[in-house]
């Protein structure tokens, strides 16, 4: 790598699903990167082996890929279009990697923390710390009594080098901790928020290396980050306090610190925090929601960032958020994440694509709720075997492509358009009118369609020659068209029956006329 070229990195960790937090924080980076042409990497931080879940690492890697953000170095699946995450796989064998720096994943690196650990210890930045979880805890138990912030008593930090031999020879359990300097600030310049700056006193020993074996974030990031040549990290507020942290151990290993900036949080609209019980907001979720990969990009731009100078544009092409993106644009309070706004810039996107697109990303969602099942020749049948092609779906989609917000709707209160509609005999009868009335007009509006060929049937103005024809007739609209309307959908609200009788066809709706009759006719029988 260019020793001038800008390297930014997002580093998940596999706890669970990919949140839209991540997202935005791969995002940010992204666009960063891609600007300067810079190298954006992935990477997986696994050293928290308690939390961690191999499936998530499918979601992560699977979200990214989906929501069009591709990267130069780290993990990628082999096989992306496999079986959903299943907890029972090991990822790390289902992946490649990119790039000549790995490993990606932490968990396959720790003989490389442990010899920068050796190095902070050389040089009295970090030592070894004997203390039982039980003595920690009670220490915890105690200072949280007094109202105290829990912080280590420093017990081990003055032991002897023989000291700490001697336990080490007797196979005592140890962890490794960060020696914080007992006074003094550190001051540093965030790319976002300006200057911060940090009283050491305030501090905790960080503990670097777990009784397990594996490294904590704090040593893990760092190290990482510097062999890996990340010049920039963008990440979330919640890692600001850690941030004096990384100095020192920056400062302490001699090498060159990275211009850091910090991300405001995401609330809900609630303006507490974002939670499972406010919505979906895992990545994939929302995509199995039937949101569009570049509609939640677009939103998630807007989590905390906006062009700014008087620009109140709130649709971006990708081209435009290359453009337009800079860190001058991020704002220190926190995001909003509001639900009627992703709706709406979803629905914008959905109105947008070509109708072709939309039916194809439709297809699946009709197809798992059982209202369609694929045949081998590339026609489907509906529940009432009927078969149908292609054609179908996009007059389908068609009709509801300026109604819809997410995908997973296509077929919902829809499901007259692939079977056969039930519903109380009685609702075709309308007010004021008689069941021998309601036989008759359907029976004549049966007739008259005997008569009308199939390309007029489906024509856009095939309303006009009705409303003609029911005139004729002396007939009023609801007379005709109320009985229609129920026979066709079984709903007393559903779009008009021209728009039915333009999608089912002709033969279709008179069968659905014929079955209103009979249904008529048995009603008192």
């Amino acid at each position: 790598m260019d020793n001038n070229q800008i390297c930014v990195r997002v580093a998940p960790s596999p706890t669970g699903d990919m949140h839209i937090g991540t997202l935005r924080v791969a995002l940010f980076n992204w666009l960063f990167a891609r600007q300067r042409k810079g190298k954006f990497i992935v990477r997986i931080e696994d050293t928290d082996q308690t939390r961690y879940k191999p499936d998530s690492v499918k979601s992560i890697l699977e979200g990214l890929t989906w929501a069009g953000l591709d990267w130069d170095e780290g993990p990628i699946l082999k096989n992306p279009k496999s079986q959903i995450p299943n907890p029972k796989i090991d990822y790390q064998s289902e992946t490649i990697e990119l790039g000549e720096k790995g490993p990606y994943w932490q968990s396959r690196r720790t003989e490389i923390y442990r010899q920068h650990l050796e190095t902070l210890q050389e040089r009295g930045a970090a030592y070894h710390c004997f203390c039982s979880p039980e003595r920690l805890e009670k220490m915890r138990q105690e200072q949280e009594a007094r109202h105290l912030s829990p912080m280590y008593d420093r017990r081990c930090r003055e032991l002897k080098p023989d000291e700490a031999a001697k336990k080490l020879a007797a196979g005592e359990k140890y962890i490794i901790r960060l020696k914080i300097p007992a006074s003094g600030r550190i001051e540093i310049n965030d790319l976002i928020r300006g200057s911060v700056n940090f009283d050491l006193q305030q501090l905790d020993d960080q503990v670097l290396l777990k009784s397990d074996g594996f490294p904590t974030y704090h040593l893990a990031n760092v190290v990482d980050d510097h062999l890996m040549g990340v010049t920039h990290v963008l990440r979330g507020e919640e890692w600001l306090p850690s941030l004096p942290k990384h100095i020192l151990l920056y400062q302490g290993l001699g090498w060159e610190i990275p211009q850091f900036g910090h991300l405001p949080l995401i609330l809900a609209v609630d303006r507490t925090k974002l939670s499972k019980r406010h919505g979906a907001v895992s990545v994939l979720a929302m995509r199995d929601a039937g949101y569009l990969p570049h509609a939640l990009l677009n939103f998630t731009l807007l989590l905390g960032w906006n062009p700014g100078k008087g620009n109140e544009q709130e649709i971006f092409t990708k081209e435009e958020m290359l453009s337009l993106f800079s860190l001058e644009g991020i704002q220190k309070s926190p995001a909003v994440f509001n639900y009627e706004k992703l709706n709406w810039i979803n629905k914008h996107y959905i109105k947008q694509m070509p109708l072709n697109d939309l039916t194809s990303r439709a297809i699946p969602y009709l197809t798992e709720s059982g209202l369609i099942t694929p045949l081998d020749n590339g026609e489907w049948i509906t529940l009432d075997k009927r078969i149908i092609r292609n054609v179908y779906f996009e007059s389908f989609v068609a009709l509801l492509k300026s109604r819809l917000t997410m995908l997973k709707d296509i077929g919902h209160d829809l499901e007259y358009f692939f079977d056969r509609p039930h519903y109380e005999t009685s609702l075709l009868i309308g007010k004021g009118e008689l069941r021998d009335a309601v036989i008759a007009h359907l029976a004549e509006t049966k007739e008259y369609f005997h008569t009308i060929p199939e390309k007029i049937f489906k024509a856009h103005d095939f309303d006009r020659t009705l409303k003609t024809w029911i005139k004729d007739k002396q007939r009023t609209n609801s007379q005709i068209l109320w009985p229609l309307r129920v026979a066709l959908s079984g709903k007393e609200q559903s779009p008009s029956p021209f728009e039915l009788m333009s999608i089912l066809g002709k033969e279709e709706t008179m069968k659905r006329i014929d079955s209103a009759i009979k249904s008529l006719q048995a009603l008192d029988a």
